[in-house]
């Protein structure tokens, strides 16, 4: 807490940073990212020991400051387009620590990566690997790839984010021989270096099982492609998903318990199916970034409607923060002017564009708000910037990164000019 109530963000009062910067005003605490990171770090070289480390999976959060941490940090990055690649390129991330993800890399991607000297590819499809192959004889390199395969594994999560199953646009499935095909199609060609497989089941899971259950099936799967080819693989990535608290109600999730539970479960697997224990790398993205991350807006009118509900509209909404309109994520509001107070009113929270569905939070209990109060939205660091859009050309709002107490202004407010920069 602050001055007269006033809520304070990582050390700094969030009514100075407002007034210094504006509203909507997206706000991300650095010292809770390194911490989070240097945890992965810490407790899967504890647990899987060897190479295994963490990737960080830039499409949760993706400037070119977060890169700068990473690469300060020592930790590798997953890219998932040639704009992400070009972002951390730009901020000076040794991209021999980069995995280049996607499941529709164009010959322009791929001519992108190899020439940017991106250390691994994760090849999703046939297709890709053809292209691969010969893009980078062209270029006299042979390039390591891991192959996306996809376990089968349903962690019955919101269906948007269930990436594991075998019907998935992502990979290729074990269960068809999809994946062992692609396998030895790799392990044919002359200028990719298979090293071992990736996958993903999915996101927001706050139960270890089905994380333990794609590792049993990825140990099997390993187990199989030497008995039918010979290769054993070196590396395997089981990809992120790890869960956030988003509200009180969300489940604690021990993120370091979680990793020794897999670690456990590598292990034993691998012992099962007579395989060496590969390195093993994790892909966390929202557990990185989401909790270290508020946005801070401005209430614009607070209109009641009786028997009914109270809108509070805000000077930002769906074009800072999505998620609500697509998935209809839950979000903790606090009155930010007014923090001390009890929260005595359920409102709906909007956003302030010509749309019936720019909602951010429906029956969120805040102090009662009035016009010129500071609301704040938490844990609002992953999916938020990186989903931005300019609907109803609205300009995306600034970054400032928060850091022993100081602030840093890393991704500057779009002007109006900027709305129309391209167009001709």
């Amino acid at each position: 807490m602050g001055e007269n109530g006033r809520l304070r963000f990582a050390g700094v009062d969030t009514a100075s940073l407002a007034a210094k910067y504006g509203t909507p005003l997206y706000l991300m605490d650095a010292d809770r990212i390194r911490s989070r990171i240097a945890l992965y770090q810490t407790e899967m070289k504890a647990a899987f020991g060897g190479a295994s480390r963490p990737v960080y999976a830039g499409k949760a959060f993706c400037v070119k400051a977060i890169y700068r941490i990473m690469a300060e940090c020592g930790a590798s990055v997953d890219l998932v387009s040639p704009g992400e690649l070009f972002t951390a390129k730009e901020a000076g991330f040794p991209l021999e620590r980069a995995f280049f993800h996607g499941n529709n890399k164009t010959d322009a991607d791929i001519a992108l990566a190899l020439d940017s000297g991106v250390g691994c590819f994760v090849c999703d499809s046939r297709e890709e690997m053809v292209a691969l192959d010969r893009l980078a004889g062209e270029r006299g390199k042979r390039q390591t790839v891991l192959l996306r395969v996809t376990p089968g594994i349903d962690p019955h999560t919101f269906a948007a984010v269930t990436t594991g199953k075998v019907d998935s646009k992502f990979g290729s499935p074990i269960a068809t021989g999809a994946a062992t095909d692609l396998a030895k199609l790799a392990l044919s060609l002359p200028h990719v270096d298979l090293v071992g497989f990736h996958c993903h089941i999915g996101s927001q899971i706050f139960d270890v099982l089905p994380f333990v259950d794609a590792a049993g099936v990825m140990l099997r799967f390993i187990a199989d492609v030497r008995d039918a080819t010979g290769f054993v693989a070196s590396t395997l990535n089981l990809g992120g998903g790890f869960g956030v608290r988003y509200t009180e109600s969300d489940p604690v999730f021990d993120y370091a318990a979680a990793i020794r539970s897999l670690a456990a479960a590598v292990q034993r697997s691998a012992a099962q199916y007579g395989v060496p224990v590969p390195t093993v790398l994790l892909e966390p993205g929202r557990s990185v970034v989401a909790d270290a991350g508020m946005t801070l807006y401005t209430v614009g009118t607070v209109k009641e409607i009786p028997g009914f509900r109270t809108y509070v509209s805000v000077d930002g909404g769906m074009p800072d923060n999505p998620r609500y309109a697509l998935y209809r994520s839950v979000y903790t509001v606090v009155n930010a002017t007014h923090a001390d107070k009890a929260p005595d009113r359920a409102v709906t929270v909007a956003g302030r564009c010509c749309e019936s569905g720019d909602l951010i939070a429906e029956g969120a209990r805040i102090a009662t708000p009035e016009r010129g109060d500071l609301l704040a939205v938490l844990v609002t660091g992953a999916y938020n910037y990186s989903m931005a859009s300019n609907y109803n050309r609205i300009p995306r709002p600034p970054v400032v990164f928060l850091s022993q107490g100081k602030d840093e202004l890393v991704v500057r407010r779009e002007s109006y000019e900027d709305l129309v920069r391209n167009d001709l």
